[in-house]
């Protein structure tokens, strides 16, 4: 057994029981441990245990006979006995905690569970109990012990599983926590009390084994988790959309009159720190002249939508390019659910608030319009649907560069959209966005990949062709998974309005600029520096000082 695996097995015994229990119940090798997971793993064969987190671990196996990779979260169970224990020292402390002061983070939180957790038991004496054959023996004579004592007695053992499950529920995820700290994944989605299935980063969509016992079960954690977003459902309000406190975005449809095949919900998971440019590049998302003409474009104060469909990848895209945008600019965001994550110092957060009275509630519009007055270099719009559109737009013509994700499949559909109810932008006003990046969730060779499937200029509405003339600049081959660059000497955005605001005599110098960048991101991609605060230390090292700025030679 690798010393790193056996570590882990003796701090956690629980996991070392599963292992050998799978070995014997399914003829399989011992699973080999990896802390990380690259993209080159052959589904066909795995057999891995990933630690996410003391006591928690996930067993990923699947083989050419299976035809899938089956998901197995890896966290203490307790027995029926160690269940009645729990519920005791569950309503000792809920009782206990009336009387506590309401704490103001959820570290405070967690030290109160604490303090009143160690009130209710007495560890080191859950294992002189005897009485009885059996758990329901067992729990029978601690019921005559408690009224005496006011503590649950527990062996060590017992306490460490305990501790564990009492945080996992009141504070953490409940039944998916395991999958919460799985680093790999992107988001959950569940359909009934055993339906719950993951879109993970390397295996795409997979079944896990988690469960939530039953309907109630399922219920209860529906309504735990929409409290926590100050939008709790019910009968009468089935429907809830938040955030919750670590920013992963949750939906929820509860009740079996909406939800037929049981109460849903789908949770999307952000990292708390962005997917750089260079992991981009390095996955096939777009290419490193592509990256280059998106910083040009950034640098310059260019308005930009990232569009695509649910899924693409809009948003990564859209924190990844932020890196880009001057240091020294002020970044104002506009949101119903926080996801933009802006790495300049400057920068005014603003969310929406959809609850109250009316006349307290504060929508996408509102905000824009209080952006605009306080002269941002950048307004970012997590995402336009409505009539916040126009408000971007016109934000876009007094001088202020947007940037916003955007629900269409094509530069067609989005110009569509943009100027039919309920956004109804004129079309000539069309021209004040600048820039389109088209992304899709694409399917190629079995796999699932997303790509920048496009970049396209926006010029202008012409009369003569009775619509607005665009010009693809990059463009996606399925064929080769490449990007073709074609926007080479024939870019209207470089040539025409960034050459020349910068007053190049040439206006095809500003190719060389692009190229410079292209070259440092290439340099950083072949050096495997892909972690995005060292990324976003070289891009803002070469603003300050340029190329002598960079810790290598271009």
């Amino acid at each position: 057994m690798d010393p790193e695996f056996e570590k882990a097995v003796q701090r956690n015994p629980h996991l070392g029981e599963y292992v050998r229990k799978f070995m014997q119940e399914n003829d399989a090798d011992e699973p080999v441990f990896m802390v990380s997971l690259s993209k080159d793993i052959d589904s066909e064969n795995v057999n891995l245990i990933l630690p996410v987190g003391d006591p928690v671990f996930i067993h990923l196996y699947g083989t050419a006979e299976l035809g899938e990779v089956r998901y197995y979260g890896v966290e203490p169970e307790l027995n029926d006995l160690e269940k009645k224990k729990y519920d005791a020292i569950l309503n000792i402390v809920l009782e206990k905690s009336a009387s506590e002061p309401v704490p103001n983070s959820e570290a405070e939180l967690k030290d109160m569970i604490s303090k009143l957790l160690n009130e209710a038991v007495n560890v080191g004496e859950g294992g002189a109990i005897d009485d009885g054959n059996d758990d329901a023996g067992k729990f029978a004579f601690l019921q005559k012990l408690m009224p005496v004592q006011k503590k649950v007695p527990l062996t060590q053992m017992e306490y460490n599983k305990l501790v564990y499950h009492i945080e996992r529920n009141i504070i953490g995820s409940g039944p998916i926590e395991p999958i919460i700290r799985d680093p790999y994944l992107e988001d959950i989605s569940s359909i009934g009390v055993d339906n719950v299935f993951i879109v993970h980063k390397i295996f795409d969509m997979i079944k896990t084994d988690l469960t939530f016992g039953d309907e109630k079960g399922l219920d209860d954690w529906l309504r735990s988790m929409t409290e926590r977003i100050g939008r709790p459902v019910s009968d009468s309000r089935p429907i809830a959309d938040g955030a919750l406190p670590d920013g992963s975005r949750i939906n929820v449809i509860y009740s079996l009159d909406v939800s037929k095949r049981g109460s849903s919900f789908t949770m999307r998971k952000f990292s708390d720190v962005p997917v750089s440019i260079i992991q981009l590049i390095n996955w096939g998302a777009l290419d490193c002249n592509m990256a280059a003409y998106m910083w040009m474009c950034l640098e310059n104060g260019m308005s930009i939508f990232f569009s695509g469909e649910t899924a693409s990848g809009k948003t990564t895209m859209l924190n990844a390019c932020l890196a880009f945008v001057n240091p020294r600019a002020k970044i104002f965001s506009a949101e119903d659910t926080a996801e933009v994550q802006p790495p300049q110092p400057v920068w005014q957060q603003l969310i929406t608030r959809e609850d109250g009275p009316p006349e307290s509630r504060v929508d996408t519009f509102a905000l824009l319009k209080a952006a605009l007055r306080s002269r941002p270099n950048y307004i970012i719009v997590g995402e336009i649907r409505g009539a916040e559109g126009n408000v971007a737009f016109q934000g876009m013509q007094t001088g202020h560069p947007v940037l916003a994700t955007f629900h269409a499949s094509a530069v067609t559909k989005m110009i569509q959209r943009l100027t039919a109810d309920p956004i109804n932008v004129p079309v000539t006003f069309i021209d004040n966005l600048n820039i389109a990046m088209i992304l899709s969730a694409v399917y190629r060779k079995g796999k699932f990949l997303r790509r920048a499937l496009a970049v396209e200029e926006i010029e202008g509405y012409y009369e003569e062709i009775g619509g607005v003339a665009t010009r693809a600049v990059f463009q996606w081959d399925p064929e080769s998974d490449s990007h073709n660059f074609r926007g080479l000497n024939n870019s209207y955005i470089l040539e025409d309005k960034i050459a020349s605001t910068l007053g190049y005599e040439d206006k095809r110098q500003i190719y060389q600029d692009l190229f410079l960048r292209s070259k440092i991101l290439s340099e950083m991609q072949s050096r495997g520096i892909d972690d995005y605060y060292e990324v976003l230390e070289i891009i803002v090292n070469f603003y300050k000082y340029g190329v002598d700025g960079l810790p290598f030679t271009i």
